[in-house]
């Protein structure tokens, strides 16, 4: 190992005050990469998964699903700037719907879910360094959201990112907050220890945890999922959707051939010539939606006995130092996915649940279209799909790639997709109000920037 690159990464989170348990988590991934850990998961390695059961052929007692959502808290991974949507704030504070952002409608199902069930269940965000004074003040507009004893949010660890080179932390003066990268989302379970957190949800009686990505509004809380969580007496558990041929990123569960464990393979576990096997619907019919449950109990034990590492796999991203600047020095990025927890608890399960518990948005295509009229906002503060199957819209990256260009596009708000099939737009096309999509629509031009007319019907 190198002692000096990693005792140079050591100081500066000391100095940084990263918790030991961070360091001692960290020290063992630098291990691992100096060792040559790439993460790879080979397809000759692992069966894929064919036949995990349908929450919708599940019974779960009522009264039993009300015992278990009692228990369960509410978690949200919110670390993420939307910076591949040119934001540098939580993606969360954007607005979706009605003025309402994805915070305010997630506070929103938490509500309706205390009135429905007479639960308590605490609304938790995993902040990172960056999102957490904004995220804290949007929720400050919602006092009664806070339950007594508690914290609103817990924060990601942050650790140096280390030159390719030589494994020693980079240096950027220019701007020395990109010397840091948070561990991915598998950080979760180290952050959620050292915090307190985890010891005081323990404490005050709570047993579950449902855990999801901030801009998926699809995953909200389900006393139908907690009780057959609950029930299954697992350790920890991950929901799954069916696959079709457009879903051909994000992860997917397997079952290792070694010890016939289930484990998570993401795309960057995946060697470029085995990218067929991964992308193939019919190979690995069900995709992982990251929205998972874990026994507090369990994983209190778990990383207790193992100091906080959890021995996850690596994940290895070589990036640049400042993402906007390819010439600047290139980095290693040491990430750890939360769903590969799956494989440290004997006994997980998975469990497939419908699609609509599965909307996240990743870029201003899936942003439109939640905006648009495609989806119903209901009481409980849930989108659903008004039209099946959801439209494909493809906007011009060049044109509409970032939250400023979108936004000003856009500027009286989506078009109607509900009677649409797809709606490509290449070119600079600014959409005036009223505007009808139906059928197939696709709008090109090369030249100067057009508009659509108020009121304009577009598509067949």
């Amino acid at each position: 190992m190198s002692i000096a690159g990693l005792q140079q990464a050591q100081e500066k989170m000391r100095a940084a005050g990263v918790s030991q348990a961070a360091i001692d988590v960290f020290s063992y991934y630098y291990g691992e990469l100096e060792a040559g850990a790439t993460g790879l998961i080979r397809e000759d390695t692992i069966t894929p998964l064919l036949d995990p059961p349908f929450l919708a052929e599940v019974h779960v007692d009522a009264e039993a699903a009300r015992d278990a959502i009692g228990k369960t808290v509410l978690i949200k991974l919110n670390g993420g700037l939307g910076t591949s949507m040119g934001m540098d704030r939580a993606k969360s504070l954007l607005p979706v719907r009605d003025g309402k952002t994805f915070l305010d409608l997630i506070v929103q199902q938490v509500r309706h879910a205390r009135s429905a069930h007479g639960a308590r269940l605490p609304l938790i965000l995993m902040n990172s360094f960056r999102t957490h004074d904004d995220s804290l003040a949007a929720l400050a507009g919602h006092p009664d959201i806070a339950v007594e004893g508690l914290p609103l949010d817990f924060v990601q660890n942050a650790e140096p990112k280390l030159l390719t080179s030589d494994l020693t932390p980079v240096s950027w003066p220019k701007d020395p907050s990109l010397e840091w990268c948070p561990p991915g989302h598998g950080d979760i379970y180290t952050a959620i220890l050292a915090s307190g957190v985890l010891e005081a949800l323990l404490e005050q009686g709570f047993r579950y945890a449902n855990t999801s990505n901030s801009d998926n509004l699809g995953a909200a809380p389900s006393a139908q999922l907690a009780g057959w969580f609950a029930a299954s007496g697992a350790p920890y558990s991950a929901e799954l959707c069916r696959r079709t041929a457009a879903d051909r990123k994000g992860g997917h569960l397997a079952v290792r051939k070694a010890d016939g464990r289930l484990i998570l393979r993401d795309t960057a576990q995946t060697a470029p010539e085995e990218m067929d096997f991964f992308t193939n619907e019919h190979t690995h019919p069900f995709f992982h939606t990251n929205n998972l449950w874990f026994d507090l109990e369990a994983l209190y034990d778990a990383l207790t006995s193992r100091g906080a590492v959890l021995g996850l796999p690596l994940i290895r991203n070589v990036k640049n130092v400042d993402p906007t600047d390819s010439t600047s020095p290139e980095v290693f990025q040491i990430e750890t996915a939360m769903g590969a927890a799956i494989e440290v608890f004997e006994g997980a399960q998975a469990i497939v649940v419908e699609r609509g518990r599965f909307l996240p948005v990743k870029t201003t295509n899936d942003l439109l279209l939640l905006r648009s009229d495609a989806y119903d906002l209901a009481d409980d503060g849930v989108l659903r799909l008004a039209t099946d199957p959801a439209p494909l819209v493809d906007l011009d990256s060049k044109h509409y790639k970032t939250m400023a260009t979108f936004d000003a596009h856009f500027p009286a708000g989506a078009p109607s997709l509900r009677g649409a099939t797809s709606l490509t737009v290449r070119g600079d096309w600014t959409f005036g109000s009223g505007v009808v999509v139906t059928g197939d629509a696709v709008l090109e031009n090369t030249g100067n920037a057009e508009t659509v007319a108020d009121g304009a019907h577009l598509g067949s």
